[in-house]
């Protein structure tokens, strides 16, 4: 009896979808192993990824070793210069041989490089002057308080309060 295939039904995993993208632009900074960007955090740890991030693998004419490069502040270069070497044996275990021989390190702002990088970092919150009126949220509330549907209300009390402030201004 044959056996069954196991099959997505036609689905096809994000994962899989985006492996290929994701491959292609981490080798153009000279990442071969897209792990070293995507893991960071795991390869190097917590503390040492809060303060600095790869940016770009640059090899050798003569191939013999790589240099990886990392982002980082100047208040956090000193610190992360005395762990260059940790740094780089942990780094190198990922590749499965000694792929990395140096680690070059690049202070800038926190933001990086030209083409701007992404904070990872939570939403500031909002000024007490972007905050709504309370009578204004208690008065969209009176008028959406007959709707049932509990999703439908809040959706209804979100647009009355936007009505009312915009009417305001």
């Amino acid at each position: 009896m044959p056996r069954r295939k196991a099959t997505t039904r036609g689905f096809t995993r994000t994962a899989q979808l985006l492996q290929e993208r994701i491959r292609r632009a981490s080798e153009t900074r000279g990442f071969a192993e897209s792990r070293l960007l995507t893991r960071w955090p795991e390869i190097a740890g917590p503390e040492v990824a809060a303060i600095a991030r790869p940016v770009k693998v640059s090899y050798t004419r003569q191939g013999f070793g790589a240099t990886l490069t990392l982002l980082t502040t100047g208040a956090q270069a000193p610190m992360l210069e005395m762990q260059k070497e940790t740094l780089r044996e942990k780094v190198n275990a990922v590749y499965g041989y000694n792929a990395i021989s140096r680690i070059a390190i690049t202070q800038t702002a926190p933001t990086g490089f030209a083409e701007g990088q992404a904070a990872f970092a939570p939403a500031p919150a909002q000024p007490a002057a972007d905050r709504p009126d309370p009578q204004v949220t208690g008065q969209a509330a009176d008028l959406a308080r007959p709707v049932a549907d509990a999703d439908l209300r809040r959706a209804l009390e979100a647009l009355g309060r936007n009505v009312l402030s915009k009417s305001k201004r």
